[in-house]
């Protein structure tokens, strides 16, 4: 073979190498493409580094990929990028320990029929999302509380099909640019007001008010649609937890958050709710679509926990007044059920029976041996909630709730500033409650003062304190038309069952976590030393930045106190974020900061991918 045919051959031979690669490489930028995006796709109004997507989709922080396009600062603890990239379109409403891609791509394995797959279950470090959740195409600064509670910008929330399927029963009906709650629900379609009034009125509550004389203050609804129950309520100086998860109703908890009423994303599934135990005077469902007879009646203990000595579970369902032979049947099965826990039928009217919970042990004493549900053990933690597995059990009182015959609670508002008598189960005494109230008090009024600029009456609607404590910050706002999600971190003390009794609501988290919520749900976060904790924890502050921005809404603020070397660290971030100061305050301008103390106050802007620029025009 002469060199000049083995030249020939070795020159086509590079030529169809040449031809097979770039063939490859156009499918894998014609089929990545496809999932994260183009660069143009990603482009945006607001200039932002253009370093590839799936870079940060992927975790990929290490890759040798080019940086030219986003420059990186030297930090205390690493690099800080001037910019992030902005994640797909589809993603903005990414909840990430919610999201049922992310089930799919681990292959968990998971029991559909007892809903895990509706439960928390966290991407690793490597799988989570490094970018800004966009939002959607002419998103508008959502309208105010409390003209918010009847009406929403349809192009911020732009789902409609709940509107369509439950057009019977008045939850929500689209007019133009807008989505308006009549009021209605699947079991009050002629309105919340007189729903609530009718179970006070069953009740024999003075005036047909269901907050009782400032007795009944918290409520857990449970499926709660898009919580237009809990959205009447408030008006009743009663605030509810309403609860759904993201199912076939997906978007039902943005709606309620969209409003301004307080809602959560849960699920009655394998794992306790994230509440302390004795925290809700009124559990609420209607046609929730529960199966309360499965598993030994293991979802209805749950609520039997949670509910305070004498508390009520008000259940609105066809179980409860039909007669065809499978509802007398549940209806049967759930009223035995009941007995054995010791329930009674407090009041039945029509549609709906409510039960009341005993007040005292006695009832389950005086149970015939090897009853079922059986007491849960002495060792069991009632007030243990992250993570832990629901028990098919009846959580007895303590011996303190038992002789007192109830809570001891003062009723509302007396009890937001009465020491809990749950206080000494953490050996906090009242002078140390006190304190905590009064520095909260003057603290959230320095807030107020460097916010003022920034700010009218009705700004700030949600708000939630990342590490609440007592609950101070947030009794701290009852003169403010706000409510607080008081989120007591899982490795702390467990005073969210103190917030509780305060008659406050929160929720508890892990901060190395994703919160779960919805992108653009809150107008205010406060993290007091917060960032200081996850430093201790070895987390990442980049994730937790990230995931407030996720959950911050357009134009919404951050209130960061924590020691000077920490703030320092997130004012390299801001540029990143787009975020931008608002004001700072240090022991030199405010005697209320001790020492290394800084407050730190930012806002989130509001902008646009140009995508979603185009889609609005």
């Amino acid at each position: 073979m002469t060199r000049g045919r083995s030249d020939g051959t070795q020159k086509k031979r590079l030529i169809a190498t040449i031809c097979v690669v770039a063939i490859f490489l156009g499918f894998l930028y014609a089929y990545y493409g496809s999932i994260f995006g183009s660069q143009d796709h990603g482009a945006f109004a607001l200039q932002h580094g253009s370093k590839s997507l799936s870079h940060y989709l992927m975790g990929n922080e290490d890759s040798e990929e080019s940086t030219t396009s986003t420059e990186q600062d030297d930090a205390e603890d690493g690099v800080v990028p001037k910019s992030y990239p902005v994640c797909d379109d589809r993603h903005s409403e990414l909840i990430p320990c919610l999201d049922r891609h992310l089930i799919y791509q681990m292959r968990l394995k998971l029991d559909l029929s007892l809903m895990e797959h509706y439960e928390r279950h966290c991407p690793p470090p490597e799988r989570r999302f490094n970018c800004l959740i966009p939002p959607p195409a002419g998103y508008k600064v959502p309208i105010k509380w409390p003209k918010s509670r009847d009406e929403v910008w349809k192009a911020n929330i732009p789902h409609t099909h709940l509107a369509h399927e439950k057009s019977d029963q008045n939850w929500m009906v689209v007019k133009g640019e807008k989505i308006v709650f009549p009021g209605g629900g699947t079991h009050f379609h002629y309105g919340a007001d007189k729903y609530i009034a009718s179970i006070a009125n069953m009740l024999n509550f003075s005036n047909d008010n269901l907050n009782n004389q400032g007795r009944l203050r918290t409520v857990l609804d449970v499926g709660c649609g898009v919580a237009s129950f809990g959205g009447y309520l408030l008006s009743s100086n009663i605030i509810a937890m309403s609860l759904a998860p993201n199912d076939v109703h997906q978007n039902q908890i943005q709606f309620a958050l969209e409003r301004g009423i307080p809602a959560y994303l849960g699920v009655l599934g394998t794992k306790r709710l994230p509440y302390p135990s004795r925290s809700f005077e009124l559990a609420h469902c209607s046609r929730c679509r529960i199966d309360w007879l499965q598993r030994d009646g293991i979802l209805l203990l749950e609520l039997d926990r949670l509910l305070r000595p004498g508390g009520y579970f008000a259940y609105s369902s066809p179980e409860a007044y039909a007669q065809d032979e499978e509802d007398l049947r549940i209806w049967r099965k759930m009223s035995d059920l009941v007995g054995r826990m010791c329930w009674r039928i407090a009041a039945k009217r029509n549609q709906t029976v409510i039960w009341q919970k005993p007040l005292t042990n006695d009832c389950y004493l005086q149970r015939e041996p090897g009853t079922r549900p059986p007491l849960c053990r002495s060792d069991d933690d009632p007030d243990a909630v992250w993570g832990v597995q629901m028990e098919a059990c009846i959580t007895p009182y303590s011996d303190h709730d038992h002789k007192v015959k109830g809570s001891g609670l003062a009723p509302w508002p007396a009890r937001l500033t009465s020491p809990p008598p749950r206080l000494q189960d953490f050996g906090y005494s009242t002078e140390m409650f006190e304190k905590d109230t009064e520095i909260w008090q003057r603290r959230v009024g320095s807030y107020w003062n460097l916010l003022s600029p920034k700010i009218e009456s009705d700004t700030i609607r949600n708000v939630m304190d990342m590490k609440a404590n007592m609950g101070s910050f947030g009794a701290a706002l009852k003169d403010k038309d706000v409510w607080v999600m008081n989120v007591v971190p899982e490795d702390g003390p467990n005073t969210l069952k103190l917030i509780y009794d305060r008659g406050l609501i929160g929720s508890i988290n892990n901060w190395c976590e994703a919160f779960s919520t919805y992108p653009r749900t809150y107008d205010l976060l406060h993290a007091w030393t917060v960032f200081s904790d996850i430093e201790k924890k070895e987390c990442s502050i980049e994730d937790l930045l990230l995931e407030m921005d996720r959950i911050l809404r357009p134009t919404g603020f951050v209130i960061i106190r924590d020691k000077q070397s920490v703030v320092d660290l997130i004012k390299k971030y801001l540029p990143a974020l787009h975020w931008e100061t608002v004001a700072t305050a240090n022991a030199s301008s405010d005697s209320e900061l001790d020492g290394d103390e800084t407050v730190f106050i930012v806002q989130k802007k509001l902008w646009l991918t140009s995508e979603s620029v185009r889609d609005s025009e």
